[in-house]
């Protein structure tokens, strides 16, 4: 039992490793054949696959080969019209250049018919020439002949030999001449001077016009404003010595009256009075017055007014732009800013004559450095006039050789009032430009109002006349420019009456030099251009 139990066990356990193992075969078997199956199925799958990949590949090839032939093709097309204009375009411009090859050989034909036409012409020409060149010829011959013949019978009729006749003749012609020589002498001076005289208006009118110089008006008195009337009794002072010890100071009247808030300091001196006006203003201001402090601030006062003519001196040298004056004549310059001539600053002239004789010295071909020398230094007398006796061209034609200023200047400042004989031309501009600067509207007070009285008058004698539409005084007062109506006045009207303003201006006015009256008759049309 044992053994068969043995046997028994064995062999179950035999029979479970034998089912194990066939197992185990089976499943390797299974497996084995499992994996041929997927791997031929995936083997299947990616054939299948290769093959949709080819198919597509061989689609897109197709789709990119077809894309590529159309593009091909749109860019021969393009290529072709493109072609087939620029072929287009170069045959047209060879039909034009064809047409202008045309036209000039046209041209040329015909220039060169009538070139061929011209000489033709210029043959028959020179052989008509030719012609009468051989009968002038032949005439001159006879002319001569008959000359000589005329002289021959001449000289028989009148029995003075070829000698005496000429001699006769040269006398007659040496008498007309004479004649014809006075004449046109007289003829080429009358010119010479309306020239001369035009050529001086342009010269002065253009100086006066390039030199716009300002003028100021001043006075012999000065007026102070005060802060109240109290101070009107401290400038007086006890029994009036502070008044009496300022006037003593400065040299000038100070005159304290009813009118309110102002005292007025009068003088002949220009620069003491500048100096009173400046010490008064300065006391008024301290408020201490008193005759020490009076003292005390007219000198200080005094030492102002130097300061600012010296600064005033340097400033003008700089604006003529002049080298060499003396310190002496700097200061004197700038005394001149306080003194007045008929209400016109005297510096201010005497800068605007500087510049008015350089520039008429500059037209006239001369130096324009002694010519504004001469002109700033003209009135330089006239800063102390009043301390020397004389008259200013005297006082500072001394001033002058003092300071060792050149001839010119010395006979320019003598004689820019005809003093002295001009010695040199400089001398006659400075006169010039001395009047031209007196005599400009508005630098002198009662110029001014004479001259515009004068333009008023001068344009009221035009608009009197009938048939005078417009009339304006010009160039200072020198020309009238008259407009009439023309369909009133005729041309020979308007010489009659051009002539009459003439006259009346003539009788009723008077003035130097000359007016010129210049009419104008005009027709004017207007019309528009739609």
């Amino acid at each position: 039992m044992t053994v068969l139990a043995n046997f028994l066990t064995d062999l179950t356990e035999s029979s479970v490793i034998i089912v194990t193992v066939a197992t185990v075969l089976v499943s390797i078997i299974a497996g084995y054949l499992l994996s041929r199956w997927t791997a031929a199925r995936k083997g299947e799958h990616a054939a299948k696959r290769a093959d949709e990949l080819v198919a597509d590949a061989r689609q897109r090839a197709d789709n990119v080969r077809k894309e590529a032939e159309l593009k091909a093709k749109e860019e021969i097309f393009k290529q072709r019209e493109r072609f087939e204009k620029e072929t287009q375009e170069t045959r047209s411009e060879m039909r034009g250049l064809e047409r202008r090859l045309s036209k000039r050989e046209d041209n040329l034909d015909r220039k060169a018919d009538l070139i061929g036409k011209k000489e033709r012409f210029l043959e028959q020409q020179e052989t008509r020439l030719s012609k009468r060149d051989s009968e002038l010829a032949g005439q001159q011959k006879e002319l001569s002949t008959l000359i000589e013949n005329e002289k021959e019978t001449l000289r028989r009729i009148s029995g003075m030999s070829r000698e005496e006749a000429q001699a006769v003749l040269l006398d007659r012609l040496e008498k007309e001449l004479v004649h014809e020589q006075a004449e046109i002498i007289q003829r080429v001076t009358e010119e010479t001077k309306e020239i001369a005289d035009g050529k001086a208006r342009e010269l002065i009118a253009g100086s006066i016009q390039r030199l716009a110089a300002d003028h100021t008006v001043e006075h012999v008195v000065s007026t102070i404003d005060i802060p109240n009337d109290e101070m009107k009794g401290r400038i007086i002072g006890r029994e009036g010595r502070n008044i009496r010890a300022f006037e003593r100071a400065t040299g000038v009247d100070v005159i304290v009256d009813d009118t309110p808030g102002v005292v007025v300091v009068s003088g002949f001196d220009s620069v003491r009075r500048e100096i009173a006006r400046c010490a008064m203003e300065h006391l008024i201001v301290d408020g201490r017055i008193h005759p020490t402090r009076i003292e005390e601030v007219v000198e200080e006062a005094q030492k102002e007014i130097e300061g600012i003519i010296r600064e005033t001196g340097k400033q003008t040298i700089l604006e003529v732009d002049l080298r060499g004056v003396h310190q002496k004549e700097v200061e004197l310059l700038g005394r001149l800013r306080y003194r007045t001539s008929y209400g016109q600053n005297v510096l201010r002239h005497s800068v605007e004559v500087a510049f008015l004789t350089s520039m008429l010295a500059s037209e006239l071909g001369l130096d324009p450095v002694i010519g504004k020398r001469c002109g700033l230094l003209h009135d330089i007398g006239k800063a102390v006039d009043h301390e020397v006796e004389g008259g200013h061209p005297a006082i500072g034609a001394d001033l002058a050789r003092r300071y060792e200023e050149k001839p010119v200047v010395i006979n320019a400042i003598a004689g820019h009032h005809g003093d002295v004989e001009p010695e040199t031309i400089y001398t006659v501009l400075v006169m010039a430009a001395d009047a031209i600067s007196a005599s400009r509207p508005g630098a002198r007070r009662e110029t001014l109002e004479k001259y515009i009285k004068r333009l008023e008058r001068l344009e009221g004698i035009a608009n009197s006349f009938p048939g005078v539409d417009k009339a304006y005084a010009i160039q200072a007062g020198r020309e009238v420019r008259v407009i009439v109506n023309s369909g009133k006045i005729t041309d020979k009207e308007s010489a009659k009456i051009c002539r009459d303003i003439a006259k009346e201006i003539e009788n009723e006015l008077t003035y130097p030099g000359e007016v010129k009256v210049t009419l104008i008759r005009e027709t004017r049309f207007t019309d528009f251009a739609r």
